[in-house]
């Protein structure tokens, strides 16, 4: 499989290798990579899916994406041990199900992401005997501590996470601030926008060359691709309600709901998609105008989606040949209040006993609303991380206590370590004067 940038106006002309578009991150010409083509999925697999193991399924989806660069034994080990907890539905209400994605190490759907791209570069590296790599990684959130997790102690590899000071949970920041070792926190006095446009410039600076960037943000395809996996164990769980399948999927830089719509690609048989947000409404505004003007981002109690300029959000646009119409046939887009996400979450938790987070409650509110007016659809909304991610908002709408898990209860006791900065200059000159 071959990668182009998406600055080329569609042109195919420079390619390269899923190798170089991991180690790289970025494309020279800052454009996001994409897959040179996509080939459909045998339409007998998709048929028997739910006789296969999850790890059988997420080697047929990915494989392609692949091919040439890591050999079969090599990547099923990589999804094995990127694939160790589970996935599972649990319904809300009729035709109604969360599907958890927070059963990993650091209690977020990124894990996934995180822990096959480190996994990759480690293949890569051992390899090659390459030298060192530095991830680059800005986090509105859950990105940094699964991303921390997902690399720590990886040989070759040294981490340095952006985030934007005071907006994120006080358990995000325990995650992404104590692990240490080949770890580094940079605290950004600004905004999650900030920090991802600090991340894109340095890929592109001539003085930091010699530093071997990479990016763990769901601009690469490795933390991106993986995501697909999700959409397909979902449709398994399914598949014997023999109902359409229509997703929600809660979106801040839009590599989890992008990823879903590759699996639509792939062959997966979904209904349609939902990109619910928080007031961080550039997406649902361009759905509703056709006109995309990004605005800087507002923090709201979901702050992994306070996300102003979503990076993603190019790679659907060409899923869809860039034709606003026919991207309208199987996307939709909504926002929601911090107003509306707190009562949507009491109203889970009165009638269900079911306690989601707010981005998990952000999915279901732009699930409820689209199948208003169509009923009868298996409906599927993502909760993207734990409860006890944003234990003092939930704590505090539902009036109930959340137990603690042990993957929490190791980074509370631990002291926060981070390096504070205020602009690209700073994090130009922190990484080169400390060499990495």
């Amino acid at each position: 499989m071959k990668y182009y940038s998406l600055n080329q106006s569609g042109k195919k002309e420079a390619t390269t290798t899923f190798k170089e578009a991991v180690i790289r991150g970025l494309a020279p010409d800052r454009g996001l990579y994409f897959p040179e083509n996509i080939q459909p999925l045998d339409q007998d697999f998709i048929s028997n899916i739910d006789k296969y193991t999850h790890e059988e399924i997420a080697y047929e989806v990915i494989k392609q994406f692949v091919e040439g660069e890591i050999p079969e034994q090599d990547l099923k080990q990589i999804i094995k041990e990127t694939l160790c907890f589970d996935f599972p539905l649990v319904e809300v209400e009729e035709n109604i199900w969360s599907l958890e994605l927070f059963h990993g190490p650091t209690m977020a759907f990124k894990d996934v992401g995180a822990r096959f791209m480190a996994r990759c570069l480690g293949y890569f590296g051992k390899k090659d005997k390459t030298t060192d790599v530095t991830v680059l990684v800005a986090t509105s959130g859950d990105t940094g501590g699964a991303v921390a997790s997902g690399f720590l102690g990886v040989n070759g590899v040294r981490v340095v996470i952006l985030y934007p000071s005071g907006k994120v949970s006080d358990i995000q920041e325990k995650q992404l601030t104590t692990l240490g070792r080949n770890i580094t926190a940079l605290e950004v006095n600004g905004v999650f926008d900030d920090c991802q446009e600090m991340v894109k410039t340095a890929f592109l600076d001539r003085d930091l060359k010699s530093q071997n960037l990479t990016s763990a943000n769901s601009i690469n395809i490795a933390r991106w691709l993986p995501q697909m996996f999700y959409f397909f164990f979902a449709y398994k769980q399914l598949k014997d309600k023999n109902k359409e399948v229509v997703f929600s999927v809660p979106s801040g830089n839009f590599g989890n709901i992008c990823a879903g719509m590759m699996a639509y690609k792939l062959g997966l048989p979904l209904s349609h998609f939902i990109a619910s947000t928080n007031i961080n409404d550039t997406v649902p505004r361009y759905i509703q105008t056709g006109k995309y003007s990004p605005k800087p981002s507002v923090q709201t109690i979901s702050n992994a989606m306070d996300v102003g300029n979503p990076s993603n959000f190019i790679r659907i646009q060409t899923l869809f040949d860039n034709d606003f119409d026919l991207l309208k046939t199987m996307f939709s887009s909504i926002s929601y209040t911090d107003d509306a996400t707190r009562q949507a979450m009491q109203h889970i938790f009165k009638n269900s006993g079911y306690i989601t987070d707010p981005h998990g409650a952000v999915g279901y509110l732009g699930l409820k609303d689209y199948l208003t007016n169509s009923s009868g659809k298996a409906g599927v909304f993502l909760e993207t991380a734990h409860p006890v991610k944003f234990l003092d908002v939930v704590e505090e709408t539902l009036g109930a206590k959340i137990e603690i898990p042990a993957q929490i209860q190791s980074v509370l006791g631990k002291d926060k370590v981070s390096v504070k900065i205020n602009d690209y200059n700073d994090l130009k000159s922190y990484l080169l004067d400390r060499g990495v």
